[in-house]
């Protein structure tokens, strides 16, 4: 049974509009190939606060990545650490944020874009620095490093579901029309990780609400989707909701590692290994 994983993130999807407009993902859970799952996210519903909790899988007020403009590395043991003491390759396409808090602060816009083969924990990373960057180039981004470097662990977090929420609010065509674009790209994808032996997780850090922000304590703020593709999870529509603090140790179990000591106790429903 294989133990790589990919973990794609996609920033600022809510858990409704995933349910409708993620219309791939929706086809896989239709016919029994994924488990889907309703996560309440941590607060504050900020994007970098998100990122720490769901690679550490501590709260906020315990890795101390309360706000978007705290700018260091993580001093928690995150699930890139626990991988490559593990012995495992890890990867990453990803907002420079991500390079922050887990390779080297402050980035370094010219330098730090590409960091392949490094002494890091994210091994080989592809950073990007624009929110509008094209969710099709992390993907291809993502692609390249599957074809080079056949992690263990790969991390993908596409910007745009975000980029465009803020510009015209969740209410808005744009913001469904770009996650329809961006389960488009899930379908081009993943058929071919499942090839080449990877388990998937496919959740976000926080949604977005209909005055194009996010942050607060609302279901639009929170409440985000988590579906995963693995043989060591039971397909199907759970509806217990599910803590965001559970992704990280989730991860550890698929990639068969030791979760960190900080890390909750995992009692996902449907995961084989767990029960």
């Amino acid at each position: 049974m294989s133990n790589k994983v990919i973990v794609i993130v996609l920033d600022a999807l809510r858990f409704d509009v995933a349910c409708t407009h993620l219309g791939f993902m929706q086809h896989l859970v239709e016919q029994g190939k994924v488990a889907r799952y309703k996560v309440k996210g941590e607060l504050p519903a900020l994007s970098r606060p998100m990122y720490e909790t769901i690679c550490t899988g501590t709260p906020a007020i315990e890795h101390g990545i309360v706000h978007n403009h705290i700018v260091r590395m993580s001093k928690e043991e995150s699930i890139f650490h626990l991988a490559k003491a593990a012995q495992k390759v890890t990867a990453a396409a990803a907002y420079y944020w991500v390079s922050e808090l887990y390779q080297k602060a402050p980035f370094q816009h010219f330098t730090d874009r590409l960091q392949l083969n490094s002494d890091g924990v994210i091994q080989n990373g592809s950073y990007y620095f624009e929110d509008h960057y094209p969710d099709s180039h992390v993907f291809a981004d993502a692609h390249y490093l599957t074809q080079q470097f056949t992690p263990d662990l790969l991390y993908i977090h596409p910007m745009n579901i975000d980029d465009d929420g803020h510009k015209f609010t969740a209410d808005s065509p744009q913001y469904r029309n770009r996650v329809l674009a961006t389960d488009g790209l899930l379908a081009l994808s993943i058929p071919a990780w499942l090839e080449q032996g990877y388990q998937i997780i496919v959740t976000a850090d926080h949604g977005m609400t209909a005055d194009g922000n996010h942050g607060g304590n609302t279901a639009a703020d929170r409440e985000v989707p988590l579906f995963i593709i693995s043989p060591k999870v039971q397909p199907g529509i759970y509806e217990e909701v599910v803590s965001q603090l559970q992704i990280a140790p989730l991860i550890c179990e698929l990639l068969e590692i030791e979760k960190s000591p900080k890390m909750q106790k995992l009692h996902l429903k449907g995961v084989r290994e767990a029960e």
